[in-house]
């Protein structure tokens, strides 16, 4: 016997209808993972440069400084506080080209940032001849021998940097003096950063501090990397995809961790 089309659509109805508890359930699931546990975030910019490249792109864990509660300035408990050498994403308020800590600009959008934890609150932090000093001490930093070209075709000494427990590499410029600033002393419950690319980072040097209220987390795991600079337009045409699929992805980056090697 020959089903009609009503019966049809009928069927078809009652199995969406029947799919909706579940399919809500997943969108539910997904939005708490987002809030409160990961978020992926993509690197924009060359402030990060070299441990961070343009088209970057990890997780961020969001419980691990205690998750925001949507449309609250409620927190949820944190597991661990900012440690010196995290790799942190937080918010800051934009006007145009200058930036704020939201805290003192609440009337602006925010924009979100990565940048590198340098100075904890009562550390005292100083810029001199673009080597940076904390508590009156020179951080150890060490040239490696090797070089960084960025898209430009700039030139950078690669350094590796000793910050306290974090072991990580920085760029220099040395075709730049480097920038230097006197020493400041970060506020309780506020936190100093700066970019690995020391002289091309917009960074606390600029906009100051920011409390822990604005970090969403730590950087984790770099789960995607390539190097497109093109519109999500051009990637609609599956050749144009396939090709900068094979040719742009950095595969060797995939699957890395964000952070320090531990000394």
């Amino acid at each position: 016997m020959t089903e009609n089309k009503s019966d049809s659509s009928e069927k078809r109805k009652r199995r969406i209808l029947e799919d909706l508890p579940a399919i809500a359930g997943a969108v539910i699931v997904a939005l708490i993972i987002r809030t409160f546990v990961f978020q992926s975030f993509y690197v924009p910019s060359d402030s990060m440069f070299p441990s961070l490249l343009v088209g970057d792109h990890l997780f961020v864990s969001k419980f691990t400084f205690g998750a925001k509660i949507p449309g609250t300035e409620v927190h949820l408990p944190d597991t661990r506080e900012p440690r010196r050498g995290d790799v942190i994403v937080f918010r800051l308020a934009r006007d145009g080209r200058q930036v704020f800590a939201p805290d003192l600009r609440p009337d602006l959008n925010a924009d979100t940032f990565i940048k590198r934890l340098v100075g904890l609150p009562g550390d005292r932090v100083e810029i001199k001849n673009g080597r940076l000093h904390l508590n009156g001490e020179m951080v150890p930093a060490r040239l490696t021998g090797d070089s960084f070209v960025d898209s430009r075709g700039r030139l950078f000494n690669v350094l590796q940097e000793d910050l306290g427990d974090c072991r990580h590499l920085i760029l220099d410029d040395p075709q730049f003096p480097g920038l230097d600033m006197p020493e400041m002393v970060v506020q309780e419950g506020r936190y100093f950063f700066l970019g690995d690319n020391r002289d091309n980072s917009l960074d606390s040097r600029r906009w100051g501090t920011v409390k822990s209220t604005a970090m969403y987390g730590p950087a984790g795991l770099l789960y995607w990397s390539w190097n497109w600079t093109g519109t999500w337009l051009e990637l609609l045409n599956p050749i144009t995809w396939w090709n900068n699929l094979t040719a742009k992805t950095r595969w060797d980056r995939i699957g890395d961790m964000i952070g320090c090697e531990s000394i």
